[in-house]
């Protein structure tokens, strides 16, 4: 029986947007469903914040539908805009007003909203509740457009990279608002390229590469798909041939990465020891070898070759 729309507030078939010659989004399908907080995890260039503002109503598609709370964009704009909140990439607010006077201002926009008093407390901006908005820094800037998104009280929370840029204490202030959204029935659709952070917040994750959706599942998922639990990353002089590594007793795959290699194993008690021995019966040496537990950092490098971060 089809979901109904209560039970899945954003979908989309068959999304494509193209710009000249490039496709940015190349038959996206995607269902959030009602509660959950749904992540676009890719590379910069990805497609992620093209298929976000097509579902926000802020780009045309060029094919596909996209169903919104059960509306379309085509047909019940000015109702959507009441039930959602949008905190864009970049958000260029008014250097001249202070954080409150942005806050009633963004609240004034909505038939129904919340105290812009008990958002900017929510936001920890209340130190900085009669500065000038140009005169906060990037972290307090970030804040405060989560904040215009949150002060209408919305159903849905589209956060696009809401936390590029940010510092540690910065991100988890903001983690923790979008944890306390959902507590309190709300569903969040956010587009980032921080691991960590889709791990730590997202229900699901549709990892997006090329304008396409490559890897669709849950964190967790995701990540046992490598059939590996942990990672190895080390570099050797001189080098070994590949066949030799992949030799490694409990290897599941090897992949160039800079000047280190990847060996993704399962069990390091078995793995480590074991590519100690074939380096030394080598005659090779380690320049570096660290070891860590496999995350989608290292699903997007199984699948496409390279990392998601690139520098």
């Amino acid at each position: 029986m089809p979901e109904t729309a209560s039970e899945t507030p954003i979908r989309c078939r068959g999304l494509v947007k193209r710009f000249g010659d490039v496709v940015a989004v190349n038959g996206v399908d995607l269902e959030v469903r009602r509660g959950e907080c749904f992540g676009l995890l890719g590379p910069n260039g990805a497609g992620k914040t093209t298929t976000i503002e097509i579902l926000e109503g802020l780009t045309p598609a060029d094919a596909g539908e996209v169903e919104v709370l059960g509306a379309s964009w085509a047909h019940d704009g000015h109702r959507l805009r009441q039930r959602l909140g949008v905190s864009l990439q970049e958000t260029q607010l008014h250097d001249k007003l202070t954080v409150a006077e942005t806050i009633r201002l963004f609240a004034s926009f909505y038939e129904r909203s919340r105290d812009p008093a008990e958002v900017i407390s929510r936001l920890a901006l209340d130190e900085k509740r009669d500065a000038r908005v140009g005169k906060l820094s990037g972290g307090q800037k970030q804040r405060l457009a989560v904040a215009c998104a949150l002060v209408g009280d919305p159903e849905v929370l589209f956060l696009d990279e809401p936390t590029t840029g940010l510092d540690p204490q910065s991100r988890i202030q903001l983690w923790d608002q979008i944890v306390g959204f959902r507590q309190q029935g709300g569903t969040v659709l956010l587009t980032t390229h921080y691991m960590d952070e889709a791990e730590r917040l997202c229900d699901r994750v549709a990892i997006v590469d090329h304008g396409k959706v490559i890897a669709l599942g849950t964190p967790r998922e995701l990540i046992d798909s490598l059939h590996a639990a942990n990672v190895i990353e080390f570099a050797c002089e001189p080098e070994l041939a590949e066949d030799l590594l992949r030799s490694v007793p409990g290897a599941a795959e090897l992949r160039r990465h800079g000047p280190n290699w990847r060996l993704a194993v399962d069990a390091l008690t078995e793995s480590v020891p074991a590519l100690l021995a074939v380096v030394e019966q080598a005659g090779s040496r380690l320049l570096n070898l660290s070891t860590h537990r496999s995350t989608l950092e290292d699903l997007f490098i199984s699948l496409t070759g390279r990392a998601l971060r690139e520098e």
